[in-house]
């Protein structure tokens, strides 16, 4: 129980937020402002790491298909920002996807592989045009590059805390707290 209840302590101490703003490209540069991107901002680290934690639960090929599949569509919705394409509802699709994905998990919701892409997909879309909405002066390949980069590292962070808790609990319950807590914590982030 001792080692749940780390782990558990662990992934909360995961999913914190820095405090402090994007890094500035002309300081850092585009790459690092990129991959600093998604570890700023408490809704993108949730979202990313449900994905993981999700793959983890659904298990076999959606294990790298599922967040394979955020990573590609995120950064077709950052082609569309850089192209100027607008999307609706940008913000409240970025918060709905916490929620969403945290009740994905809560509830250990075991879908098939292509359908479970295709809800990560559209939740990605919204994400990556975000990203390439707030690209500002930092050049947008290695700004892309970075922030996928950075994504995809969240995304193995999640698998692995799924695939850890599923190793040491054995019933998944840790991972469906958090996925409740992630879920609170999009709600909070909603209407706070």
């Amino acid at each position: 129980m001792i080692r749940i209840l780390a782990l558990a302590a662990l992934a909360f101490a995961a999913t914190t937020a820095p405090a402090f703003a994007h890094l500035n490209p002309a300081e850092h540069g585009s790459f690092m402002a990129g991959f600093s991107h998604p570890l700023f901002g408490l809704d993108h680290i949730l979202v990313m790491v449900a994905v993981g934690l999700w793959a983890a639960q659904i298990g076999g090929n959606a294990l790298w298909r599922v967040p394979l599949a955020f990573v590609a569509t995120m950064a077709v919705g950052f082609g569309l920002a850089i192209a100027g394409i607008g999307l609706p509802f940008v913000e409240p699709a970025i918060l709905a996807s916490v929620v969403a994905l945290g009740l994905l998990v809560a509830m250990a919701v075991r879908l098939d592989t292509a359908m479970s892409m295709a809800i990560v997909a559209v939740f990605a879309l919204f994400h990556g045009h975000a990203h390439g909405g707030e690209l500002g002066a930092a050049g947008a390949l290695p700004f892309g590059v970075g922030f996928v980069i950075a994504t995809a590292l969240l995304h193995a962070a999640g698998i692995g805390l799924g695939l850890g808790i599923a190793r040491l609990s054995g019933n998944g319950i840790v991972a469906r707290i958090i996925g409740g807590l992630t879920a609170l914590a999009g709600l909070a982030l909603a209407f706070g």
